[in-house]
């Protein structure tokens, strides 16, 4: 693999590109924008996280996890064998709130099973400070069998509170798992950062019920985020219209395949309708299908404008939809020739909005052209 270097600012601490051209000036409804190249040569980026310090670390769907800090971006070693199939591979990344202590990294990836398949896993391990091997690796969570299908493996992870982790699952093509609770199929799980099973989730005293199961009747969950209320949410994949944003109860059934305000990809009737009792409503749904990967909810960043608002990235249509209101409602499409297939967005520690384009290969930071933000 080739190196991929960059250089950081001497002003804000952030990365910014050493090669690759000027940054694109993009009007929006917060006025002009620049979108600065960060990191190019990316191959099937995934996901990203920020670590302390001005680093960031970003999957390869193929198995790789860089590490991008110091001038270059370099492969860590040390992870186990990766299930690249289709939409499998590795997938999302996180660097929780006390890495600076814990030194621990998260990661989900589709896991090779024992019949040939592959399942929805979450892998922990120790980033060092020095060297370029991942230490302690260790799977701290395999769903409930997979299958050979290289679809719908979810898959975010998020943060809660009291060393919990919330991780979302796909249905992996197999539409009815998703209201059966003794699978993981089609779910948003809550689990210790040790892989327990907390002793307040819904379902841990429902007989058959996997316990670490927080909702279900899922889809295909590739965007999750808490907003500034401590609330987390989801946005999933629906079939041929219907992608859906939910906001995630305790306990809750999102209806998948029963209900749905989409259809299936021939044009037939997806389930019984569009709503039943028993079963949640999303909050806004896409029809079409925008295809909808990543999120975040905008705090204190670098466009105050647009704080409260979530950002989901578009694979299909090549751009950052932005929703606002109660209730959360799409009021822009922020697209240029570098959105093209966002598989993730988020806000970096110095306000600014960064995000992963699938097909440049490249982790691109937004920031206003003047005032806060401005890259000097």
């Amino acid at each position: 693999m080739r190196d991929r270097f960059i250089t950081f600012s001497s002003t804000l601490s952030v990365m910014l590109a050493l090669a690759g051209g000027p940054a694109l000036a993009l009007e929006t409804s917060a006025g002009e924008m620049r979108i600065t190249p960060v990191v190019d040569g990316l191959e099937m980026p995934w996901g990203f996280d920020f670590l302390p310090g001005g680093g960031v670390l970003i999957t390869e769907k193929a198995g790789v996890l860089l590490r991008v800090k110091d001038g270059r971006a370099e492969p860590l070693s040390g992870l186990p064998e990766v299930a690249d199939s289709g939409q499998g591979g590795l997938l999302d990344v996180l660097v929780p709130e006390d890495f600076a202590q814990s030194r621990e990294v998260f990661m989900t990836y589709a896991k090779p099973q024992e019949d040939g398949g592959a399942g929805t896993a979450v892998l922990r391990a120790v980033l060092p400070e020095t060297g370029t091997a991942l230490q302690d690796v260790q799977v701290i969570f395999e769903m409930t069998q997979g299958n050979s299908s290289g679809r719908h493996f979810g898959s975010r992870l998020v943060e809660g509170p009291d060393d919990t982790l919330f991780v979302t699952v796909g249905e992996r093509g197999e539409a009815a798992a998703a209201q059966d609770l003794s699978r993981h199929n089609g779910s948003v799980l809550r689990i210790g950062r040790d892989g327990s099973v907390p002793q307040d989730n819904p379902f841990i005293g429902t007989a058959g019920a996997q316990a670490a199961i927080w909702s279900f009747g899922h889809r295909n969950p590739q965007g999750a985020a808490m907003d500034a209320e401590g609330r987390l949410w989801v946005a999933e994949h629906g079939a041929k219209g219907g992608d859906e944003v939910n906001l995630i109860e305790r306990a809750g059934n999102y209806g998948w395949p029963v209900i749905s305000y989409g259809t299936h990809y021939s044009g037939a009737k997806i389930g019984e309708g569009t709503e039943k009792p028993g079963m949640t409503q999303p909050v806004f749904y896409w029809d079409p299908s925008i295809a909808p990967s990543g999120m975040v909810f905008l705090e204190d960043s670098a466009v105050p404008a647009w704080d409260g608002d979530a950002l989901v990235g578009s694979l299909k249509f090549d751009f950052i939809s932005r929703l606002s209101g109660a209730p959360l409602r799409e009021v822009e499409r922020i697209e240029a020739p570098e959105t093209g297939r966002v598989r993730d967005v988020d806000q970096g520690p110095d306000g600014a909005i960064w995000f992963l384009s699938e097909i440049d290969g490249t982790l691109y930071r937004m920031t206003p052209k003047t005032g806060a933000g401005e890259d000097g």
